[in-house]
């Protein structure tokens, strides 16, 4: 007698037997019930959650006959009828399965659809199953598009996908979809408990919580584990030889390495590390295993009342819980979940492993050398920081400061100076220079009794350099219009030229930056700030654009202070934009009733004018 594997033997005959699907069980049974039933059907989900189990569960129920031959349509299939055991055991004719990842083409999905023309030979409904429809091509989802979307009365389609992503709209339209969920792993447990009950196979309950969580929601994969564990235990689950079957790590070792962190206890966790290598654990299922241990802590931390009273583990999950701070757990956790990403990186698994943990530990708080601000200075240039470095005195000009900034009193030297030489004495790295205020200059220190004369020395004014160019003001940054009656007129011009495109680039900008400083019936003179734009080519092109518009003009152009431009009066009228708008929103009732009543605050920044007539 050949033996069933445990997915098979035990897959649920009805809906009752379903297990982690409540909400499609509960919509199939009560449209079963009202006779409210669709032409098609669309069962999504991962692997092993139950989509053709469900298919074939209402294939038996729209053609079951009940045991006197005299049924209905039913949500509770007898199974023992004609119907029933052969949809079971796969030869009810008018049940038909097709692999699409197998039979992918038009012309499987066309032989298909030449049976839907023939009424049922046996049962009540034809009922054609396509398992992994997503992977069918363009034209066999075409071909089928007609006869999916009006059916006969007598044919029902089931679809079953495990990515409905790749699935066109126009066949989604056309069913009712059905999301498969996956289980969760106390789901998972406690079938596992039923069914090694009904085998007779003792089993320890940690085992099967190994093979719940390794199972990742999909019921088929914990029932394929359970054999290969039966297997492997000969005939017995137990946690040693499940963990070293899944080549999961220890929680105790998980625990350890948790706890040594929390403590700042680096040895520690270097060596659970190497035992993990001599173990040959996998360093992707440390991290993984720490990942779920750190997510049970920050629930606790969160909701304390939130404790498993039946977990073996809580209770140490509840003492790490309380003796890590929430936010480094929420950074053990982040760290965590990075580090398995860089395992396959690294030469060594274990050797990635193990500066994952150590980053885990840099990153703690507290642990020496990490409170510590991060700095180049070495000891020594920290130990002389605060003594202002000095030159021999010598005339000196104050250098001025390049920006603003406040005057600094220049503190004089109160410890003994070495021997200076010639060569000037440069700062290194770490080192503190005082700053002397050019406007305040500082008199020179009073000498230290007993050096020479020639060791009087006085603190060195340094430049303070602005951080970028946009910091430097720029020619015209500041300058306020100056309205002229020029300006005026050149302005109109140049909107003109503007909005016809006449100018562009480097031209528009001459135009936009220039002063129109005076004009006579045959030559214009204009007024710039910048050299760079004063070029023979812009100019010609500007001039050309003018006499295309109708002012046949000769242009000149000088270098100079500009008042009144094109672009200062382009901002200057956003500006007035902006403040009415501002004003217009300030001043609203419903605006300052919120303001008044709720606190409300209006984001700078937020307000922008509105062109109606753009």
């Amino acid at each position: 007698m050949s033996y069933l594997v445990l997915a098979r033997k035990y897959r649920p005959k009805s809906f009752t037997e379903m297990v982690g699907q409540e909400h499609v069980v509960r919509a199939l049974g009560n449209a079963l019930q009202t006779g409210r039933l669709h032409h098609a059907y669309l069962f999504t989900g991962t692997r092993g959650v139950g989509k053709t189990t469900v298919s074939r569960i209402l294939a038996k129920s729209l053609n079951c006959v009940g045991p006197d031959g005299s049924g209905g349509i039913t949500d509770q299939p007898c199974g023992v009828c004609q119907a029933c055991t052969d949809i079971d055991s796969g030869r009810f004719v008018d049940y038909t399965e097709l692999d699409a990842a197998s039979n992918r083409g038009v012309d499987e999905v066309q032989a298909l659809l030449e049976q839907a023309v023939y009424k049922p030979v046996q049962g009540r409904f034809k009922v054609f199953m396509i398992d992994e429809v997503h992977m069918l091509s363009n034209t066999a989802f075409n071909a089928m598009l007609k006869t999916l979307e009006e059916p006969p009365e007598y044919l029902k389609f089931v679809l079953a996908t495990t990515d409905p992503q790749k699935v066109p709209v126009t066949v989604l339209s056309r069913c009712l979809q059905f999301n498969l969920r996956p289980m969760a792993p106390e789901t998972v447990l406690e079938h596992l408990v039923k069914v090694l009950a009904a085998e007779n196979v003792p089993a320890e309950p940690a085992a099967l919580r190994l093979i719940a969580r390794a199972a990742r929601g999909s019921m088929r994969d914990a029932l394929s584990l359970t054999d290969q564990a039966i297997a492997f235990g000969s005939g017995q689950l137990q946690v040693e030889t499940v963990r070293q079957m899944l080549g999961s790590v220890d929680r105790s070792h998980v625990f350890q390495l948790i706890d040594a962190l929390a403590q700042g206890d680096g040895k520690t966790v270097v060596e659970t590390s190497e035992t993990l290598r001599v173990n040959g654990q996998s360093a992707a299922s440390t991290l993984e295993e720490m990942s779920v241990v750190l997510q049970r802590m920050a629930v606790l931390q969160a909701v304390p009342d939130s404790a498993d009273e039946s977990d073996p583990e809580g209770a140490e999950t509840a003492r790490l819980a309380a003796l890590l701070p929430a936010d480094e757990t929420q950074l053990l956790y982040s760290l965590c979940l990075h580090g398995r990403g860089e395992l396959g990186l690294a030469p060594d698994e274990y050797a990635a492993l193990t500066m994952v943990l150590l980053r885990l530990l840099a990153f703690k708080p507290g642990v020496a050398g990490s409170a510590e601000k991060k700095t180049l200075k070495s000891p020594e240039t920290r130990a002389a920081a605060s003594v202002p470095v000095a030159r021999p005195a010598a005339p000196v000009a104050a250098a001025p400061v390049s920006a603003p900034t406040p005057p600094v009193a220049a503190r004089p030297i109160t410890a003994t100076a070495p021997p200076s030489s010639a060569a000037p004495v440069h700062p290194s790295h770490g080192q503190v220079l005082s700053v002397v205020d050019a406007a305040h200059p500082t008199p020179p220190a009073t000498p230290v009794a007993g050096a020479p004369a020639a060791a009087k020395v006085m603190a060195v004014p340094v430049r303070v350099a602005p951080e970028s160019r946009a910091d430097a003001p720029g020619p015209s940054a500041g300058s306020p219009l100056v309205p002229t009656e020029e300006g005026a007129y050149w302005h109109l011009t140049v909107q003109q030229l503007v909005a016809s495109e006449a100018v562009t680039a480097l031209v528009r900008e001459l135009a936009l930056q220039s002063q129109l400083v005076a004009r006579d019936s045959d030559q214009w003179l204009l007024r710039v700030e910048r050299e760079s734009l004063n070029s023979t080519s812009s100019r010609e092109r500007l001039q050309a654009a003018l006499q295309a518009a109708g002012h046949n003009v000769t242009l000149a152009v000088e270098i100079g202070r500009v008042g009144d431009s094109p672009a200062k009066r382009n901002a200057a009228i956003a500006e007035e934009k902006q403040q009415a708008a501002e004003k217009l929103i300030y001043e609203d009732p419903f605006v300052q009733t919120m303001m008044r009543d709720f606190g409300a605050k209006i984001v700078p920044g937020s307000i922008k004018p509105i062109d109606i007539n753009a």
